[in-house]
């Protein structure tokens, strides 16, 4: 293997290697890793004093000394090369990792460039190929990257230095930058669980720290998972079934949705395209997180559904027309107009139609109540055009129960205000004796 190069290794230049796919049935696939160019010689460290048996003044400039030290790295396929100099670089790693947890004072200017360096010599690699037709997630055991024993301690001290309370953004970002978060996202490819599990910690701070990172954070992350729902066989298997239902439909909440709806909504079409029975959890997941409090929010809820039902099957829509429809009425009922406006609009798509005919006696007595008193009551006269253009297409379609629901309501409406006026009176009269008590208190009316 190598020692430190004079110039930052890039992930291009870096050989990969063909990892042997023969295995038998149930048997553990062997352990593999990533391997750079060797020398065919072995590897000698120089031993550097502990950082703390020396003084304090110059403690930064031997921390960059050992910084430098373990940009070597090492063959752990050869099990048995550069023991001694393994050990030594792990015990440094470890030193390092106590020193930016505990230390103040280090982090010069000088070591930003020389962090990011040793970090990106250990971790940026060519990753073993994966033999996805193989590979099963439920049954095979993952690749397991063999250099862990120092990678784990390298990902270890990067989360401590960019959590640092010295850490400083601001110098960061010249060696922290695009490239650098690429190379990082490429990692995720690792099948590796414990390596997966550090990514994902080093990307939140990363994406916490830098401001001016953000915005290509999630284009690229859009980017990746466009490219991976795009790619997946079938059937779905179980991990991308939970990725749609505990990742991508959690995603709705955030703030800042308007980013990366458009992205999103496409990757759910896709999902549902390859497996329409996942259509139900998709659209109760909606539901359970539909916003309550912002309207924009909701217009884009309202036109994801819709690509959705432009894809849903007949048997699907069955099963979850009731709480959708109910969802709908809600926002019809919006007094937010470009809300309602929004979802009136499904009755201008012909296959939405369709299905809404096809189950207009369970949608219609759903829908009814809200449209026909939003027909009398709304403050837009366009919403009330169209609600016009909604309740007289469910009377083409179902004139019968229209009538009568038509009657019920105007029953049910005649009995509420029977009683709103019984509760008047009834305050009326309470008034009326709470006056008179008081009158007899004061004595303004005899007792």
């Amino acid at each position: 293997m190598s020692s430190a190069a004079t110039t930052p290794p890039s992930v291009d230049k870096v050989d990969g290697f063909s990892r042997k796919s023969v295995r038998k049935a149930k048997q553990k696939r062997s352990q593999s890793s990533s391997q750079f160019r060797s020398q065919g010689k072995p590897i000698e460290l120089t031993p550097l004093p502990l950082l703390k048996d020396v003084p304090a003044p110059e403690q930064p400039e031997l921390f960059l000394k050992k910084l430098q030290q373990c940009c070597t790295v090492f063959d752990f396929m050869d099990t048995l090369s550069d023991l001694k100099m393994k050990e030594y670089k792990r015990s440094t790693l470890n030193e390092l990792v106590d020193y930016v947890t505990v230390s103040r004072g280090y982090l010069t200017e000088q070591a930003y460039p020389e962090v990011v360096k040793m970090v990106s010599y250990n971790i940026f690699r060519t990753l073993p190929p994966t033999d996805s037709n193989e590979f099963d997630p439920e049954e095979d055991e993952p690749t397991l990257e063999a250099s862990w024993p120092h990678l784990q301690l390298v990902y270890e001290f990067f989360i401590r230095f960019l959590e640092s309370q010295e850490f400083q953004p601001s110098i960061a970002k010249k060696y922290i930058d695009q490239k650098f978060v690429l190379q990082l996202l490429e990692l995720f490819d690792s099948e590796d669980p414990r390596e997966r599990d550090y990514l994902k910690t080093v990307l939140h701070r990363i994406y916490g720290k830098f401001l001016g990172l953000r915005a290509f954070i999630r284009k690229q992350i859009n980017n990746i998972f466009l490219r991976i729902i795009n790619g997946f066989a079938l059937p779905l298997k179980a991990e991308h079934k939970q990725f749609l239902v505990k990742v991508l439909i959690p995603l709705h909440t955030v703030r800042s949705l308007s980013l990366f709806h458009a992205q999103l909504a496409y990757c759910i079409v896709q999902f549902l395209e390859k497996d329409p029975a996942l259509t139900e959890p998709v659209i109760r997941g909606l539901l359970k997180f539909w916003p309550k409090t912002c309207s924009q929010k909701e217009v884009m809820y309202l036109g994801e559904l819709e690509e959705i039902l432009d894809v849903i099957e007949p048997t699907q829509f069955v099963k979850i027309q009731e709480p959708l429809f109910k969802q709908i009425s809600r926002c019809v009922s919006s007094p937010h107009f470009q809300v309602a406006e929004r979802a009136l609009y499904y009755w201008n798509n012909e296959y939405i139609m369709s299905l809404i005919e096809e189950n207009s006696s369970v949608i219609l007595p759903i829908m009814f109540a809200s449209l026909y008193r939003i027909s009398k009551e709304h403050w837009n006269p366009a919403i009330v055009a169209l609600v016009y253009n909604v309740l007289k297409a469910f009377m083409e379609m179902n004139s019968t129960l229209f009538d009568e629901l038509t009657a019920t309501y105007k029953s049910d409406r005649q009995r509420e205000k029977k009683k709103e006026k019984e509760r008047e009176e009834l305050w009326k009269k309470l008034e009326d004796l709470e006056l008179k008590r008081s009158l007899r208190r004061d004595g303004m009316i005899p007792t």
